[in-house]
């Protein structure tokens, strides 16, 4: 191959690429904007399924170019509208065990979101991850509060049957 045609592959394969990232881009903006103004809760919580692959794919790209601002700011904005879905289902639908759809949709997808997170915590240099870290915890306790949410007695039980922590009380047995 000459350098004349290399040359015309790499300018079609670079264009190629940014067309592909402004039309990621330009969808993950649609998804987000109607993600925005949903009053539905359960449709929130859905429509999160979709808006959230196309941030896990935005930050995948974002990582592939070395672009960690980029894909931590994915991460948090992904990290914000768990919230948003959670807080608008809590708010329609408080009884999570006897209304869980929406519910068990989001608690899914933040699995999901882990996992993708935890592979971005694999690759990201080390002053990317303390930010990368708060968004797991913060992912971590959604992920508690929702499954508390989806089957309280289970956890309820689960507390009554677990020692209390600290020192014992006087009298009491170890």
């Amino acid at each position: 191959m000459g350098p004349r045609v290399a040359q015309r592959v790499t300018i079609t394969l670079l264009t190629a690429v940014f067309c592909s990232a402004l039309a990621g881009a330009d969808k993950l903006s649609e998804l987000q904007a109607r993600f925005d103004g949903e009053a539905n809760a359960v449709h929130k919580a859905k429509m999160l399924q979709k808006l959230g692959d196309a941030q896990f794919e935005e930050a995948g790209r974002a990582e592939q170019a070395g672009d960690y601002t980029t894909m931590d700011l994915m991460m948090e904005k992904y990290r914000d509208n768990v919230r948003a879905a959670a807080q608008a289902l809590e708010k329609a639908h408080p009884d999570a065990e006897r209304h869980p759809n929406g519910y068990k949709q989001l608690e899914m997808h933040v699995q999901k979101g882990l996992r993708e997170l935890d592979e971005f915590l694999l690759e990201a240099p080390e002053p990317f991850k303390p930010p990368l870290q708060l968004v797991r915890k913060d992912l971590l306790k959604a992920d508690d509060i929702l499954l508390r949410q989806l089957f309280p007695a289970h956890h309820k039980a689960n507390e009554e049957s677990t020692p209390p922590s600290g020192p014992p009380k006087p009298g009491a047995l170890p």
